[in-house]
């Protein structure tokens, strides 16, 4: 027994991935694909996109927001996961990236639960809340441009249901968030965004170390 959280030595991240990854074979290839791109990185890790899922079938979810598709893997990951009425509003500004979401969403069969949104996240966001769609989004994924972080957190929390989930990538940001000799305006902004989170007594939290560090706030 321990009290403190396991460090994933590169063996224990293996065996990890070995006995609990149940990854798709869609998404293993688009994986691939994303991998020959000089921006690979941004992209999510495997068993996020499955602890994403579980997720998503846990609270029942059917309405979900993604912001910042990428190539499409989190897109994908939930869609695979919802129930066949389920919707994925998408949010993304790069139309190359997202033509490679679009062609592994058609191979999985789920294009027509995924509807992307080719504009600035925080318009579509603010365009949802002035059509009447406050409270009414079961789950959210943010995982884009770092220093418009505060702004969607606050627009998706106004989205979001009672019970809603929101996971919230990037938070450990590489371990710089908690370097303080790191003064970027990108880690800045996660540190900030880190604090507010915390105090906030609109969800119950939990930070999660998965992938670059996750957290889950739940809309009370």
């Amino acid at each position: 027994m321990t009290d403190l959280t396991i460090n994933l030595t590169p063996e224990i991240y293996t065996y990890l991935q070995r006995v609990s990854l149940r990854e798709p074979k869609v998404l293993e290839k688009l994986r691939e694909q994303t991998h020959k791109m000089s921006m690979f990185q941004m992209q999510i890790s495997p068993e996020q996109g499955q602890f994403m899922g579980l997720l998503v079938e846990l609270i029942g979810a059917k309405k979900t927001l993604d912001i910042g598709v990428f190539t499409g893997y989190s897109s994908l990951s939930v869609a695979l996961a919802l129930p066949p009425d389920g919707k994925v509003i998408g949010c993304d500004i790069n139309g190359e990236w997202t033509k490679i979401a679009r062609k592994f969403w058609a191979e999985a069969g789920v294009e027509n639960k995924i509807d992307l949104r080719l504009a600035p996240a925080a318009e579509t966001l603010q365009a949802l809340i002035d059509q009447g769609e406050a409270n009414t989004f079961d789950f959210a994924f943010i995982d884009a441009d770092k220093l418009n972080y505060p702004v969607y957190y606050e627009l998706v929390l106004t989205l979001l249901r009672q019970g809603g989930l929101i996971a919230i990538d990037n938070v450990l940001w590489g371990g710089d968030v908690a370097d303080p000799s790191v003064q970027d305006d990108n880690t800045k902004t996660l540190r900030a965004l880190n604090e507010k989170i915390l105090r906030d007594e609109r969800v119950t939290i939990s930070m999660v170390p998965i992938g670059d560090g996750v957290t889950l706030a739940r809309k009370r």
